[in-house]
């Protein structure tokens, strides 16, 4: 049972239009959400930060003066501020555009327009990450799984790892391609109890990785998580044909992430 609510949320909210601004306030007031400051700049939504903080950001991706994605990479890099749960909601379809606002870790990316169902799902995933319940392992101290995380993207790799220790997970060890992870699970295949790895790396990719895992290094047993923003149901699907125990859309949501470890460190 999470101790904060939908309605108890307070929020910022950077949108540029006025029509835009409203029709958003309108679906948060529906969710009994009262607490509620709208921007229309990135440096008026800084200059708000540094004087309290929400507990979500909601934010537009194209601002006056910078981009969304500008605007979270510097919240990233703020000790302060790099906990805040950043939703985005944009227009824009481009893969390329969205892929490195998905990998600097968002709780959720919304269209324009978007269906309030969708807004109600994104605000529990918010819940999750604010509100984080524990994961309880019957076969593993969760103080103890080592977990081995792998991507290209530092904010994804600090995104995932602080998801991991919300659930309990503290022992991570990061490697930011495939090759490195690679050389650092073959250096000790037993010190790790399961592998998050993202698809798109340099040198050598999330499916390269798996295969090198499952056939050169011949080992079937250590679960392995893909988080990716990967959409190309063919390459997916050699993922699955390489060995990988399950697959997880970025941005995800943190309870998916819960039952797709329980499932893959509790095996029936």
């Amino acid at each position: 049972m999470h101790a904060i609510h939908i309605a108890d949320l307070s929020i910022l909210l950077i949108e540029p239009s006025p029509t835009q601004l409203k029709v958003i306030l309108q679906h948060l007031r529906g969710e009994g959400i009262a607490k509620v400051e709208g921007v229309s700049s990135g440096a008026a939504a800084l200059e708000s930060l540094h004087c309290h903080r929400p507990d979500l950001i909601i934010s537009s991706l194209y601002l006056p003066d910078m981009m969304a994605t500008a605007l979270i990479e510097q919240l990233r890099e703020d000790e302060v501020l790099s906990h805040i749960p950043f939703m985005l909601i944009s227009s824009e379809s481009s893969f390329e555009v969205l892929d490195s606002i998905r990998q600097a870790g968002v709780v959720a990316i919304l269209p324009k327009p978007f269906a309030h169902d969708d807004l109600k799902h994104a605000l529990r995933s918010t819940i999750e990450f604010i509100d984080p319940q524990e994961i309880s392992l019957e076969h593993y101290d969760i103080e103890n799984v080592r977990v081995l995380v792998v991507d290209d993207s530092k904010l994804a790799r600090k995104h995932i790892g602080r998801v991991l220790n919300n659930m309990g997970i503290e022992k991570i060890t990061e490697a930011q391609d495939g090759k490195e992870g690679l050389d650092v699970f073959s250096r000790d295949q037993n010190g790790f109890d399961l592998i998050v790895t993202d698809y798109n790396m340099p040198v050598m990719d999330g499916q390269q990785l798996i295969r090198a895992i499952r056939q050169d290094l011949g080992n079937s047993i250590i679960p392995i998580l893909m988080v990716t923003s990967e959409d190309n149901e063919t390459r997916l699907a050699n993922v699955h044909k390489a060995g990988v125990s399950g697959i997880c859309d970025k941005p995800f949501n943190p309870q998916t992430v819960k039952e797709m470890l329980y499932r893959v460190l509790e095996p029936d």
